[in-house]
């Protein structure tokens, strides 16, 4: 199945994708179950881009409700290569102010019993993840930014949370003193499971508040978070918009074969029903 190039994973706010032409909506069956939703499949700026709503079309799925593990494996049976997923986080640090976009490329994982893996029941693997996010996907937001005269920061710590309840004050400022910069509840599982499908991946990072450490500020509030989603899901389409229109047709990063050295399982012994549960994710790496 080949349906698209560049998947776009849309956050809190984000549950749409205007200006694609020739759209479809495409349901994917996946072993592990089905993803928040139909994806959306048309052109943007010339490419073939695949769209999907991460909580579903009116934000039905809590965090710890997502099934992460659908989710990428159905981008990657689309073909996507590269995934932009713009998510809503609390900022931990003064200097990331409320309707700021930020770039992370770490990751803190403070969530609980969550699954992140493709593999198991029958095959181990191990990928390298000390930098979690695509450095050139990275550079290329930069660059669309800098084309539209668009503020945005680069680098910083992402930590992510359990949820559904927001932070306690205690917790908020323990990370502070972590030295993290923002904090959400989803991308980590996301940037985790793209890395083993062999996808790049990057956070846009959307913030619309304090978290509660900030003294002079309200604790976050769902109707704070819809007042500044309305404003800042607006920049981030323009944002993803110019970002498709320069993207190459292919990059040349260690994303793409994050595999070729962590399979640790001999694949010439897998057994049949392995094979085809992941022939998605290792069929470049087999034989037959």
């Amino acid at each position: 199945m080949r349906e698209a190039d560049i998947g776009i994973i849309g956050g809190s706010g984000l549950y749409d994708m205007p200006g694609l032409t020739d759209k479809t909506e495409v349901a994917v069956e996946t072993p592990f179950g089905a993803p928040s939703d139909p994806y959306v499949v048309g052109m943007l700026e010339g490419k073939r881009v695949a769209f999907l709503a991460r909580h579903g079309v009116g934000h039905r799925l809590m965090p710890s409700e997502l099934n992460f593990r659908a989710n990428i494996f159905g981008f990657k049976k689309l073909g996507v290569k590269r995934i932009l997923s713009a998510s809503a986080v609390g900022s931990l640090r003064i200097e990331h102010k409320p309707m700021d976009f930020v770039l992370p490329d770490q990751f803190l994982d403070r969530t609980r019993n969550r699954i992140s893996t493709f593999f198991g029941n029958g095959i181990v693997a191990h990928v390298g993840f000390s930098d979690p996010v695509c450095g050139q996907l990275a550079d290329l937001v930069q660059a669309a930014a800098r084309k539209i005269d668009f503020p945005i920061k680069r680098g910083g710590t992402y930590v992510c949370m359990e949820g559904p309840a927001f932070s306690t004050r205690a917790e908020s400022n323990l990370y502070r003193s972590w030295g993290m910069d923002l904090i959400g509840m989803t991308n980590l599982q996301e940037a985790k499971l793209a890395r083993e499908a062999e996808i790049c991946y990057l956070t846009i990072a959307m913030v619309t508040d304090y978290d509660c450490w900030h003294a002079d500020e309200e604790p976050v509030t769902v109707e704070m978070l819809i007042a500044c989603l309305t404003k800042n899901s607006e920049n981030a389409r323009r944002l993803i918009k110019n970002v498709v229109g320069i993207m190459p047709d292919n990059f040349n990063c260690p994303c793409q074969d994050a595999l070729k050295t962590a399979v640790l399982t001999d694949l010439a012994k897998l057994a049949p029903e392995v094979k085809e549960r992941l022939r998605p994710i290792i069929g470049k790496y087999l034989t037959s």
